[in-house]
């Protein structure tokens, strides 16, 4: 009596199933990882002492929330981009392209208004915080601008645990389907013999 189990279609689910499997233990390992950044993240914007904002260094990631400072010897050009204020509202918070005094050019936020109209500002020292993008988040804001929100880690997304979640659901979803059609296919075939 011969396998009324189809290999060729059994084999590619199981595949199938595998490699969704593997890719959930991976949003488990990138959760750890994830974890691992966001404490990192938040012990160092934790820190007091403040570091010289360098945004050209190869490091520059490990710089992130911290307090840094630089001076802005020469402003390119002065862009508004949309943006939150430090009580959450929405408008425009200004972002300015600097010549850095230790080399280099870097963005600086000098604050946030309600108008997308770049006001004036011609460089100076800065102190603030260091955001992804690089960019320094300037804390006091400058130029007579409102304060722009705080760079802060807790609004990275972290939600590879629901992703691992939906992957290991999808193996099983295709475990169960399969299986329901293999279980109807061979109930048909079941009276032949």
């Amino acid at each position: 009596m011969t396998s009324r189990i189809p290999v060729i279609p059994t084999l590619l689910v199981l595949i199938g199933v595998g490699v969704m499997i593997r890719l959930g233990f991976w949003q488990l390992d990138r959760l750890h990882q994830k974890e691992a950044l966001l404490a990192r993240y938040g012990a160092a914007q934790a820190m007091n002492a403040e570091v010289p904002y360098l945004p050209a260094t190869p490091d520059i990631e490990a710089q992130l929330y911290r307090r840094a400072g630089a001076n802005c010897v020469n402003v390119r050009a002065i862009s508004a981009r949309a943006g939150h204020d430090a009580h959450g509202r929405t408008g425009w918070a200004h972002v300015a392209r600097c010549v850095l005094q230790v080399g280099g050019e870097g963005d600086v936020v000098i604050g946030w208004s309600q108008s997308p109209q770049s006001p004036v500002w011609t460089g100076g020292m800065v102190h603030g915080a260091i955001a992804p993008g690089p960019r320094l988040i300037a804390d006091p804001p400058l130029a007579g601008l409102a304060a722009n929100a705080r760079p802060d880690p807790n609004d990275i997304p972290n939600n590879h645990l629901s992703y691992a979640m939906q992957w290991f659901l999808f193996a099983a979803t295709a475990l169960v389907i399969y299986g329901l059609a293999l279980r109807k296919r061979l109930a048909a075939g079941g009276g032949e013999g």
